[in-house]
């Protein structure tokens, strides 16, 4: 079959460009809500490939009642798309490793450096009158603190390289990454407890894993000191969300700045939003304008490589450790 008989169903979201997708391929494109199992099921039935959503969900039923060549997935990590059901039925799968690598790592830095200065807090006290020194949470002095990383794969170490100069130490937990890497980055290899035990303020880069689940709990909180901001802009599922409101009540995290949580998008009453030591931002540490295109672009190739019966950069190893 070739290209222009092949049909490509891409999630109704606006940072995908159907019409570049289309161009790239050679093929014919719709859009459709594919948010849920039984959405991508029913708008997918004639599908050659689909491009879906961080945030959706394409597990082994579905893969078996679809006749697919390629489940595209629009970002880094591959959490909900179930890559050895896919394999099985003989369906690949392309994600876009190596897009917005800058974007999320300076966004960790800002989420960082902003509530490690108390930034937030004190611009909502100026806008609404107070005009005061007074700290919102303990704040300590950057450059005299240690910044931990969980996780060290390709945006934690543009991480670690921005952070490096505005602090004392930067230290980094990762079973499965080189030695190599640490070398390269002059970071110290540590283990997670160490990590904790070690670091004033923690950045999780973590993919979401039946491993990482959860890991960022309320032991590890309680290991920080009481100025100590935590950063998630790996994926929500990997921090416990109830011990870190619990460790900010307590006092034992100073602040947090989330890019990501457990269920996306959140209810408006989650507990984490309307507290002055809590900055949430809607998933959009990808963004910037170049990043878009890079992923429409990246998508498509690997669509089109696919098709064409090549392994296309992007194609994942389903027989991957870190899945």
């Amino acid at each position: 079959m070739s290209a222009d008989d092949r049909l490509v169903v891409v999630s109704d979201d606006p940072k995908y460009d159907p019409d570049r997708i289309a161009d790239i391929v050679g093929c014919r494109v719709e859009t459709a809500d594919l948010s849920t199992p039984d959405r991508l099921r029913r708008h997918a039935a004639n599908a050659d490939a689909v491009v879906v959503n961080v945030g959706s969900s394409v597990p082994a039923a579905v893969l078996a009642d679809l006749d697919l060549e390629v489940v595209a997935r629009g970002a880094v990590g591959l959490d909900g798309v179930d890559v050895a059901a896919a394999a099985e039925h003989g369906v690949r799968v392309v994600h876009v490793p190596d897009y917005c690598l800058d974007e999320v790592a300076d966004h960790a830095v800002a989420l960082l450096t902003a509530l490690a200065r108390g930034v937030p807090a004190y611009a909502e006290r100026a806008a609404a009158g107070t005009w005061d020194w007074a700290p919102p949470y303990p704040i300590a002095r950057l450059a005299d603190c240690t910044v931990g990383v969980v996780s060290f794969g390709p945006i934690a170490r543009r991480f670690a390289d921005r952070i490096a100069p505005l602090v004392d130490d930067v230290v980094a937990a990762d079973p499965y990454a080189d030695d190599a890497a640490f070398r390269e980055y002059d970071v110290e290899r540590v283990d997670g407890d160490e990590l904790w035990r070690r670091a004033d303020h923690v950045s999780v880069h973590a993919p979401l894993t039946e491993e990482t689940e959860g890991m960022v709990d309320g032991d590890a909180f309680t290991s920080l000191p009481s100025h100590g901001v935590v950063v998630n802009t790996g994926r929500g599922g990997v921090v416990d969300e109830d011990d870190l409101l619990a460790a900010l009540e307590a006092g034992d995290v100073a602040a947090a700045g989330l890019d990501v949580l457990a269920e996306e998008p959140p209810s408006t009453d989650h507990p984490l939003f309307g507290r002055e030591d809590v900055v949430v931002t809607p998933h959009v540490g990808w963004y910037s304008a170049e990043a878009d295109r890079d992923l429409n672009a990246s998508l498509a190739r690997g669509i089109a490589g696919v098709f064409r019966g090549e392994e296309p950069p992007g194609l994942v190893d389903p027989e991957a450790d870190w899945l």
